[in-house]
């Protein structure tokens, strides 16, 4: 029988995952908001639903897997607020969440039973969401993602054009997570299915925003951008958000419960390869 992974919010994470599936002759469909986006999936033979604004009811009927990558929003998770889930039956549920939930730590490290104190409305919201979808009898996984990096979605671009800026605030660091390594983690745990697991998925290595920038300038054999204290950088009030958390994120479940060995552990060895 052909196994149906049902992607609700088609983005970056959901298709790296999909094109490992797709090989392993997995039947795909996912949701989108853009008619463009839509006729790119039609294009790697991913079946697009145009939600919100269609019915979920055959594909969610369809699916035995379900990945969620939607941001919940002020009035909550935007799924739950129209679909019965009550009314479906799925093999294992993923959950796309962040390790803003965390909050700030003043740079200590984190790991999945650490206490969640996010201090962003984003960081409270997927707390929230994380609460509602657990509160559901599924066969749930959620996971907690870093900053995700990987082809066409990284600092190259910035470098190059000279848009890059160093921004310096003593003992700031964040964990980051390259694309492929999210989709080999989904993938392990859809073989190895544990309801009501959560898994942080990021690298080896939480390390200072600056240093990334100067490696990749340092790749790109350009200058390196100068320093830009953050007191008196010009940020939107969303950049600026990041830097009121700095934790660092361990990484130990997805090893020793998955088996996971990153492809890329840090930020130097997924530079590298992205110029590759």
């Amino acid at each position: 029988m052909t196994k149906c992974l049902l992607c609700i919010g088609y983005g970056f994470s959901a298709q790296a995952l999909t094109a490992d599936l797709q090989q392993q002759g997995w039947d795909i469909i996912g949701t989108t908001r853009s008619e463009s986006r839509a006729n790119e999936m039609h294009q790697a033979s991913v079946r697009s639903i145009i939600w919100p604004g269609n019915d979920l009811n055959r594909a969610l009927t369809e699916a035995s897997h379900l990945l969620i990558s939607v941001a919940p929003n002020s009035k909550g998770d935007p799924i739950l607020k129209e679909v019965d889930l009550k009314n479906y039956s799925f093999t294992w549920v993923g959950y796309l969440s962040t390790t803003g939930v965390y909050g700030n730590h003043n740079g200590a490290w984190v790991d999945e039973a650490s206490s969640l104190t996010p201090a962003t409305k984003r960081g409270k919201l997927r707390v929230e969401a994380e609460a509602a979808w657990s509160s559901f009898d599924l066969p749930l996984h959620i996971f907690r993602l870093a900053g995700i990096y990987g082809p066409g979605r990284g600092p190259f671009s910035k470098v190059r054009n000279g848009t890059a800026r160093r921004i310096i605030k003593d003992d700031q660091v964040f964990s980051r997570i390259h694309v492929d390594d999210i989709s080999q983690v989904l993938e392990a745990s859809i073989l190895q299915p544990r309801p009501g697991a959560i898994y942080n998925i990021c690298d080896d290595e939480p390390a200072p925003p600056q240093d990334v920038i100067a490696y990749a300038a340092q790749l790109l054999k350009l200058p390196i951008p100068p320093d830009l204290p953050f007191e008196i950088a010009e940020m939107t009030s969303m950049a600026r958000s990041f830097y009121a958390e700095n934790k660092r994120v361990q990484n130990n479940l997805i090893k020793s419960e998955l088996g996971i060995t990153l492809k890329y552990p840090n930020y130097r060895v997924g530079l590298n390869s992205l110029l590759s």
